[in-house]
């Protein structure tokens, strides 16, 4: 029986783990020697990819253009470094960013973080849940309180992929993956969008007005995810064990390939998504801020099937990530207070605000918008003890963060704190 992502199975290493050994001497070579370690950055890389994306993305392009290709850019190269170290500290301790912080940490500021975290997953997981339900409505007109209780279904059945093991996981997050790829790749085909402009909006760092920084910073909130941190340092901490400094460093090599991969594709649709919005609604002058109208406008635009890819890809975006959500709410409850709760149990129970949320008939683009500043709350309690963490030899041994490193996860944290402190202030004062 393989792991499933779950930190007691986790921590069973030698019942259920490989070791570096073993995976070393199989032979092969490329893309052979590479397959037992892809995997754990593209369920990651889901977070990257959830609905909130969408609705900044759009609003993105629609209002400035291709003026902002360079922050969803630079926002997916901080997101490299984040999730690698993230990663990192998965192989070189066998344990997780809330396992470790519980080790380190007071009692009491296990506690805070773990409920915090907790508050920042189940803002994640509205917006996923919502995403889901709105492709859902949109596709196939079914009303959105049916969508979301089919939607509940979807999850609970990604979810049981963990139980056939933890390859059966991440080929099922792959394929969605590869939908959303395929659906944005046409929508992309489909919008001729003028190159020249996507390559000035990639390498001309700029703003237009207050509004324009704080989309920006939107964005950054949409793309680097507390709940992915949390959860990577998880899938990759007993997934191939290493039992020297020198192993670890070679599970750390071939899974920063992994790393790379599904950091890339991640970017990259992210960047499709502004793309075509600024090729189709700012070129008509169209400020296009919720997801529902730009449906029926690339409809209406360049016709119904590129607006089906549309919200494909949104339904399959919002599913895959809300199941990779409860996935990370597992993890920080354990490691953070040593407490478990079943998995589909925390399904359940996380239904229950998007369910109240359509009840209530609010506009599921508005309550996506505001998930992501709820979002941007947890981001420095994440990233900070991941930085200070890798960043110790006590706690790294020999793949401690060298000190150019060191020193760029800090000047990203800062940025990261201050853009997510500005979008707080500019939110509610």
């Amino acid at each position: 029986m393989e792991p499933t992502y779950t930190v007691s199975a986790a921590r069973s290493k030698d019942a259920h783990s490989r070791t570096a050994e073993s995976v070393f001497q199989g032979g092969g070579k490329g893309l052979q020697r590479l397959i037992p370690f892809l995997g754990p950055a593209f369920i990651a890389a889901v977070a990257y990819l959830d609905p909130g994306n969408f609705a900044t993305n759009i609003t993105a392009g629609s209002t400035y253009g291709y003026m902002l290709l360079w922050v969803i850019f630079g926002s997916n190269l901080m997101a490299v470094l984040i999730q690698t170290l993230s990663a990192k500290l998965g192989i070189a301790t066998g344990r997780n960013l809330p396992e470790v912080a519980h080790d380190r940490f007071p009692k009491k500021a296990s506690w805070f973080l773990w409920v915090q975290s907790e508050l920042v997953i189940m803002a994640t997981d509205l917006a996923e849940f919502l995403g889901a339900a709105l492709g859902l409505y949109l596709l196939f007109d079914i009303p959105m309180l049916p969508a979301a209780l089919i939607t509940a279904v979807g999850s609970f059945a990604i979810l049981g992929l963990q139980r056939r093991g933890y390859r059966w996981l991440e080929a099922g997050i792959a394929a969605m993956i590869l939908v959303v790829v395929l659906a944005f790749a046409f929508q992309v085909f489909m919008a001729k969008p003028d190159m020249a402009a996507v390559a000035h909006g990639l390498v001309t760092p700029r703003f237009d007005g207050v509004d324009s920084v704080l989309l920006a910073a939107g964005i950054l909130g949409a793309t680097v995810m507390p709940h992915a941190i949390y959860l990577h340092s998880s899938l990759t901490q007993n997934r191939i064990v290493g039992k020297n400094d020198e192993e670890k460093k070679r599970i750390f090599k071939l899974e920063f390939i992994d790393i790379i991969i599904a950091m890339l594709i991640a970017g990259a649709v992210n960047m499709a998504m502004v793309i075509v919005s600024a090729s189709l609604f700012h070129k008509s002058g169209l400020a296009v801020e919720d997801l529902e109208v730009a449906y029926y406008e690339f409809g209406r635009l360049i016709g119904p099937v590129t607006a089906g890819a549309f919200g494909l890809g949104l339904l399959i975006a919002g599913l895959s990530s809300a199941s990779v959500g409860t996935m990370a709410g597992d993890v920080v409850m354990q490691g953070f207070i040593n407490k478990k709760i079943n998995v589909y149990l925390r399904r359940a129970i996380t239904t229950i605000p998007p369910l109240a949320i359509i009840l209530c008939g609010v506009d599921p683009t508005r309550a996506l918008i505001i998930s992501q500043v709820i979002l941007s709350f947890g981001i420095a309690f994440a990233l900070i003890p991941l930085i200070m963490f890798t960043s110790s030899k006590s706690v790294m041994g020999g793949l401690v963060n060298r000190r150019g490193t060191t020193v760029l996860g800090w000047m990203i944290a800062a940025l990261v704190v201050a853009l997510n402190l500005f979008l707080l202030v500019k939110t509610f004062v």
